[in-house]
């Protein structure tokens, strides 16, 4: 049985309260999904490049177009207005008890997309008699929603500004660790104060050990 690209809709930003859901008559072509880096000022550059700092990872965006028919060819719409008007409560339309249209989940393969509805553009492509609209092309573009529970996760990121901890392997030392967590293995001392440790040498394999935020 084909499997048709849903959109899942929530009124929670957790994504837990359900409030419906749409799948399209004749799934897309194609999608994009863009993922974009954002980067910091370079500090300086030389005649061979600049150097890149990374800052974050901006929200994603995933963009397709979806038919709809119903000029009988295809069956699933008796009528292109009224689906459109089904599609725009799901993803479009302003609730007023969550003070914004619904959090969405795109769901078709291997795909599953947490976000919101960014822009819908609406073709309209052959009518009736009478001007009715038969067959329209939707044109959809949606920008990532993370939940808190996905931002919880995050917030566990590596990083010289965050205090987390690290797992002693085998093999490993503690200017070795250093250098892995700030790029700078002279901070070594700076991570033996935080353990009181009392040499290089005093740190056993499956140890935890803090990394406290970097003091430049």
């Amino acid at each position: 049985m084909l499997s048709k690209l849903k959109i899942l809709a929530f009124k929670d930003k957790e994504l837990r309260s359900n409030a419906g859901e749409y799948a399209v008559q004749i799934n897309p072509e194609s999608y994009s999904h863009e993922h974009t880096a954002n980067f910091a000022r370079a500090v300086g550059n030389d005649t061979s490049g600049t150097v890149l700092k990374f800052n974050t990872h901006s929200a994603q965006d995933l963009k397709f177009d979806f038919v709809l028919d119903a000029t009988g060819v295809v069956p699933g719409v008796k009528s292109v207005t009224k689906d459109i008007k089904s599609f725009k409560d799901i993803a479009y339309s302003y609730h007023g008890k969550i003070h914004s249209p619904n959090y969405l989940k795109i769901i078709w393969g291997g795909l599953a997309f947490k976000c919101m509805l960014s822009s819908l553009q609406i073709a309209y492509q052959l009518f009736d008699p009478s001007g009715k609209p038969l067959r329209a092309k939707l044109t959809v573009a949606f920008r990532q929603h993370q939940t808190p529970q996905d931002l919880a996760r995050q917030a566990d990121k590596k990083s010289a500004d965050l205090t987390h901890s690290e797992t002693v392997t085998a093999g490993t030392s503690l200017p070795l660790m250093t250098y892995r967590v700030y790029d700078r293995s002279d901070l070594y001392v700076h991570v033996a104060r935080a353990n009181d440790l009392n040499s290089l040498m005093d740190i056993t394999p499956g140890e935890e050990l803090r990394f406290p935020p970097s003091r430049g």
